[in-house]
């Protein structure tokens, strides 16, 4: 998969998903961006979309805070 969204909290980082194109990946990141129970939960920290291409060098496309 060329895309992923990672969230990140006190326990480190977790993959939440993989997409095979841009546009999906972003629709999920804008839709876990604004859901809810990440908004209020308050141990995830933020969520990360990364570009996957190159796996030796990921690139972060987008970050949310939830903080």
């Amino acid at each position: 998969m060329a895309f992923s969204i990672n969230t990140h909290d006190s326990w480190g980082v977790v993959n939440v998903g993989s997409f095979t194109t841009l546009e999906q990946a972003r629709q999920a990141f804008r839709d876990l961006c604004a859901d809810p129970w990440y908004r209020q939960d308050g141990t995830v920290k933020g969520a990360e979309l990364l570009d996957n291409t190159n796996p030796a060098a990921p690139q972060r496309l987008d970050w949310c805070s939830f903080q």
